[in-house]
């Protein structure tokens, strides 16, 4: 699911203990298990950087408290319709 990210995830990578839930459970597959180690001897989840969606659903899954943060972006407005002529001729659509 490629496309302009609507969220942001960070991982503290100390707290996590690399099982894995979050990477499985991504539905557009922005996070991935890191090589490297960290104080537990586990490989940490990471945030590739491209792609979140903002569902959250890594946060849900994830078995310990604390270990994942996930932001949701603003998205810009849409300009707001015309208002109906209410005042000017009942409840007809305002002229164009």
């Amino acid at each position: 699911m490629a496309g302009q990210a609507r969220g942001n995830v960070t991982v503290d990578v100390e707290e996590c203990k690399g099982c894995g839930l979050c990477v499985e459970s991504c539905p557009p597959k922005c996070l991935e298990l890191l090589p490297e180690l960290n104080a537990y001897g586990a490989h940490p989840a990471h945030y590739t950087g491209h792609d979140c969606s903002g569902c959250g659903i890594c946060f849900y899954c994830c078995p310990e408290p604390g270990a994942i943060t996930v932001y949701r972006l603003k998205t810009k407005t849409k300009a707001p319709a015309p208002a109906l002529a209410q005042e000017a001729g009942g409840d007809h659509a305002a002229a164009l």
